[in-house]
């Protein structure tokens, strides 16, 4: 089963999602049941802050003195030998930002999706592993926000 703890550092995402914990816990229950999932046994932390602290994590952990989306840290868990494959870190602003042309919730799957895949190891530095990343990304939203 996948588990994911959230840490719900800024309040302003209870304007959105009244309880982010129950939120993500539904989607992973969805996404547990599907055939590439299934049998993973995986544990992660989503940390839901702002700006502010990403951009200090992102100068922190990256060298780049500005705020971002989404950061993933994933931790080499063939090494350590458990199911904890890392953390993830979303900026409230940024998501609500883009949510006034679309929907929040698409908005927040996107980026802890994208963040999930990172912890699994997928990149999107060159064209091949963007377009692998991306259709990965895309088959796992279709899950929660099917297309009719």
């Amino acid at each position: 089963m996948i588990k994911a703890n959230v840490i719900l550092e800024n309040i302003t995402w209870k304007k959105k999602i009244k309880d982010p914990n129950t939120f993500i816990k539904k989607r992973l229950k969805t996404l547990s049941r599907k055939k590439f999932f299934k049998k993973k046994k995986q544990i992660f932390s989503i940390l839901l802050t702002n700006n502010k602290k990403m951009k200090n994590l992102n100068n922190k952990f990256r060298k780049k003195n500005k705020s971002t989306d989404v950061l993933s840290f994933p931790i080499n868990h063939q090494i350590l030998n458990n199911s904890y494959i890392g953390d993830i870190a979303i900026s409230y602003e940024i998501i609500n930002k883009r949510s006034k042309n679309s929907n929040f919730f698409l908005e927040f799957d996107k980026m802890w999706i994208h963040g999930y895949l990172h912890l699994l190891g997928y990149r999107h530095k060159k064209l091949l592993d963007y377009k692998i990343m991306s259709k990965k990304e895309n088959l796992i939203l279709n899950y929660f926000h099917k297309k009719n």
